[in-house]
């Protein structure tokens, strides 16, 4: 077996949102097929597609009626198996979504779950007598607002759910949706998918005895806009119970060739350690979080986290993301930073590929693209819906992937199901392909530099001491990497630096010293005999 994840760059696709071939204005595993081409031509490894599975798409595909199927809106089955193909010509992996911690409740197994209490899949899911007061059994919330019970007359019991009330979650403590998960796994390792990213990966296992979540011990000045925060959340999941299922997993990949997994940690508390824990030896390849999805850009919380990672887990691997499907895109969180938006996603794109470990891009972060401002009649996203107008959903980074300057920026010959605005259709692909200082072609040259380094996919990382918003550290043993994180120019003495190499912006290196413009960035060799002050 290799290690092709490690160090690895994947591309997050969004089904709905990447390439519509067919009119309906939702895109399709057709469109994805067509569209690999620009993936390959990037330089990334893997892509990651988010659900495509059968859904009634309450949660846009995260509620799944059927787990070995695919929705008729994406396509057929048939066109998975081309898309694979296309993929593993081009040299890319194959990633796909599992969503195992709940199903829709159109889901033949809830259907037959809720009808009593003595059914063949009547223990599939978490139930719970109510208190003797008619209340939910325990003051667990919905992250997508109110309780995470729903009251069902037919069984005359409250069923969970940490999302959507038409999202109910399995029990995870009967073997038997074990052995359902495993079959899952393998139904689509068998049609050639390399991987799999698991969504909500902590959560699979609550506590047996339902015990209250405590309050968040941290202080808050306000309530925020979703109470959900409000908790700690020590019993509803993060339960120990969870490693063994994760081993098992393993297993199943291990008896496979070249397979990997990535779980994803939603997770305020301790989420860097929760990484490391579910890495370590014989559990999950690799893990990602919301660590760096914040609206800080500054120069101690990316050390802080990437140390804290390797110092608490140096046996695990992480993956680290600026952004993703569930938040706000990176240029539009971090805009103060950067003297424009184009210098700004050049150096964002430089640093997050400079990191040790596997990385995970987002369609459209290799253009630059913001999020775009919708109104509350444009929503789709049920939680962006509950809670207009904060916290901001996530529709606004979901709009399509824009590829020209022609109506609906080539995504679709009809009505997108989000709309594509003119700040985004000014970000397209067919104008920064070839064109010099670009995004995309940042991205590109960041891209290849980064495969062809040994240093930079699998270098131990050694950080400099300098002021904030200076970034510097060295990758293996001769690689220094260096960011102005700010709009304003900088300098900084610089003693025993090597020759420049690869990609830089705004950084020049003359008589000692080091001038770093507005979100420069560059690197160079001699790392081990830098002195920097």
């Amino acid at each position: 077996m290799t290690e092709w994840w490690r160090g690895s760059v994947t591309y997050q696709i969004y089904p709905r949102s990447f390439q519509d071939d067919n009119g309906d204005g939702v895109g399709d595993l057709a469109g994805i097929t067509r569209r690999l081409d620009h993936i390959a031509a990037l330089g990334c490894d893997a892509i990651w597609l988010s659900p495509f599975f059968t859904s009634p798409m309450l949660d846009m595909g995260y509620d799944v009626a059927d787990y070995t199927d695919v929705d008729p809106v994406f396509g057929t089955l048939a066109d998975f198996d081309a898309l694979i193909a296309r993929a593993h010509d081009l040299g890319l992996k194959v990633i796909i979504d599992q969503v195992m911690n709940h199903s829709s409740d159109k889901h033949p197994f809830f259907e037959q779950s809720r009808k009593d209490r003595t059914n063949d899949k009547a223990d599939w899911y978490i139930w719970a007598d109510p208190r003797h007061d008619g209340t939910p059994p325990n003051n667990w919330l919905s992250i997508f607002g109110g309780p995470a019970w729903q009251w069902d007359a037919r069984r005359k019991q409250y069923y969970m759910h940490s999302f959507l009330a038409e999202q109910p979650e399995f029990n995870f403590r009967n073997p038997a949706v074990l052995d359902y998960m495993e079959s899952v796994l393998r139904f689509w390792l068998d049609r050639g998918v390399d991987g799999f990213r698991f969504d909500t990966v902590n959560f699979f296992y609550k506590d047996g005895m339902l015990r209250d979540d405590p309050a968040d011990f941290r202080n808050k000045t306000e309530a925020p806009g979703n109470p959900y925060e409000m908790q700690y959340h020590l019993f509803s999941k993060n339960q120990p119970e969870n490693l063994p299922w994760l081993e098992r997993i393993r297993a199943v990949l291990d008896s496979y060739d070249d397979r990997t997994s990535v779980g994803e940690v939603g997770e305020s508390h301790h989420g860097i350690q929760i990484m490391g824990q579910y890495t370590a030896p014989g559990r999950l390849h690799q893990c990602y979080s919301f660590e760096m999805f914040g609206t800080d850009y500054s120069a101690g919380l990316f050390r802080r986290k990437i140390e804290e990672f390797f110092t608490g887990a140096p046996d695990g691997w992480p993956m680290w993301a600026f952004s993703n499907h569930d938040v706000v895109r990176q240029t539009s969180r971090w805009a103060k930073y950067g003297i424009s938006n184009d210098a700004l996603a050049a150096q964002a794109g430089a640093l997050l590929l400079s990191f040790q470990g596997s990385i995970c891009l987002w369609q459209g972060e290799e253009l630059g693209q913001t999020d775009t401002a919708l109104t509350l009649d444009e929503l789709t996203d049920p939680q962006g819906i509950t809670f207009w107008p904060e916290p901001i959903g996530r529709d606004n980074t979901r709009t399509p992937m824009v590829w020209d300057s022609s109506a609906q920026g080539g995504f679709s010959s009809g009505t997108p199901w989000l709309p594509v605005k003119a700040p985004q259709l000014a970000r397209n692909v067919a104008a920064q392909a070839g064109v010099a200082g670009s995004v995309l072609e940042s991205y590109r040259a960041m891209l290849a530099f980064r495969r062809q380094s040994e240093a930079l996919r699998s270098g131990a990382t050694r950080f400099f001491d300098l002021p904030e918003p200076i970034l510097a550290f060295a990758r293996g043993e001769d690689l220094l990497c260096i960011f102005n994180l700010s709009p304003k120019a900088l300098e900084i003495s610089a003693m025993g630096l090597g020759a420049a190499i690869g990609p830089s912006a705004g950084v020049v290196h003359s008589g000692g010293k080091l001038q770093l413009g507005p979100n420069a960035y560059g690197f160079f060799t001699g790392a081990s005999s830098a002195v920097l002050g």
